[in-house]
């Protein structure tokens, strides 16, 4: 039997000058698309691709990852 286990992370979408970027920053998976929806589209099947990875199960395991909060800053230069 395999277990799956259900992750909430967040997704920063960015607009490029040729495409969309969307970044994982709980993971630093990235991924892009023409429009937004596809961007976040491919970064959910990067971070899918990502955890597979054993090792990347075992540091799940033993540090569990913490959900970012995305918060905007005013800055004046």
């Amino acid at each position: 039997m395999v277990d799956f286990l259900k992750f909430d992370f967040s997704a920063v979408v960015t607009k490029g000058e040729v495409a969309f970027v969307a970044y994982c920053p709980e993971l630093g998976v990235v991924s892009q698309g023409k429009n937004s929806k596809t961007a976040l589209e491919n970064l959910k099947e990067a971070v899918e691709l990502y955890l597979e990875d054993e090792d990347v199960k075992k540091m799940i395991k033993t540090h569990p990852i913490k959900k970012a909060k995305i918060a905007s800053i005013s800055v004046t230069a």
